[in-house]
């Protein structure tokens, strides 16, 4: 693999260790870079951090890290002090248990990484848990000590190799109970659930991330351009939200029905024409009465 590893070490389970290397699985390095510059002059700025008291600038050897205890009172940190309280990295994936796929909650992933064998020699391992965790339709969760911190990792089987997804901790993703708890109960018409069941069924399809489009990227892409160029950009429209009464129409036009809602009203007229048309033939058919 021509990436660097980015971390080195070994999957634990029981007694069976398997040596691996960690890389990372998604990169912006392919992103537009921007930096930060002078308006007037065009020069591009750098970072300086100044006492917010005394507005000078601090020298790289005295900024350090705090903990504000009360309104600008902070305990100081050294950098040997967060060092040793940190734990040691035994570069140790210990697996604690298993789970089946279907248990994985997806809002407490974090970051993705690729595990591939540290060598030649660790492959069967490597291999041998890969399609272990394959055949029961399982995944590992583990915990070591990555970028100084002990964290969660799920670990799962994937193609010729395995992912090893960083997961966040429980007091670091917000309920969503809480979260959704406004949202009211409310009974929907069965015919606009009808319709939307059937356009998304329309929509139907297979999870290709090669089709999705980074359109900030594009836009930005194309603002740079055009500035390079000299030429205006005009800004795309935002289409407007559906509104209340509408929705029931949007369904009906998604669903290729378009002519729904004016085939009711012509045939509405139509039989409001016929009733007339009945009710005139029903006057000129009564007897009139002489006049004396």
């Amino acid at each position: 693999m021509a990436a660097r590893a980015i971390w080195s070490g070994a999957i634990k389970i029981a007694e069976l260790v398997c040596p691996v290397k960690m890389y990372t699985a998604a990169t912006t390095s392919e992103r537009i870079s921007l930096n930060m510059v002078n308006r007037e002059t065009g020069h591009r700025l750098k970072r300086l951090y100044v006492d917010e008291k005394t507005n000078k600038p601090v020298e790289r050897e005295d900024q350090v890290k705090g903990y504000e205890t009360s309104e600008g009172h902070y305990v100081v940190l050294e950098p040997e002090e967060i060092t040793a309280a940190v734990p040691n990295s035994d570069k140790v994936l210990n697996v604690d248990n298993l789970i089946t796929c279907g248990q994985i909650e997806t809002t407490y992933f974090d970051k993705p990484y690729y595990l591939l064998p540290a060598s030649d020699a660790t492959e069967e391992a490597f291999i041998l848990i890969r399609e272990a965790l394959r055949n029961q339709k399982a995944a590992a969760i583990a915990h070591t000590v990555l970028f100084r911190r002990l964290r969660p990792v799920l670990i799962r089987a994937h193609r010729k190799g395995l992912i090893a997804t960083t997961l966040n901790f429980d007091y670091e993703v917000r309920s969503s109970r809480e979260v959704f708890k406004d949202i009211p109960k409310r009974k929907i018409d069965a015919e606009m659930l009808e319709l939307a069941e059937h356009i998304l069924s329309t929509k139907a399809g297979e999870f290709d991330p090669g089709k999705f489009d980074d359109r900030y990227e594009e836009a930005l892409a194309e603002l740079v351009k055009a500035k390079i160029e000299g030429r205006k950009v005009i800004p795309l429209k935002r289409p407007e939200p559906t509104k209340k009464n509408d929705l029931l129409e949007a369904l009906r036009i998604s669903a290729g029905k378009k002519d729904a809602a004016p085939e009711k009203k012509t045939r509405a007229r139509k039989s409001t024409a016929a009733s007339k048309k009945e009710t005139d033939s029903e006057k000129s058919a009564a007897p009139r009465k002489k006049a004396s």
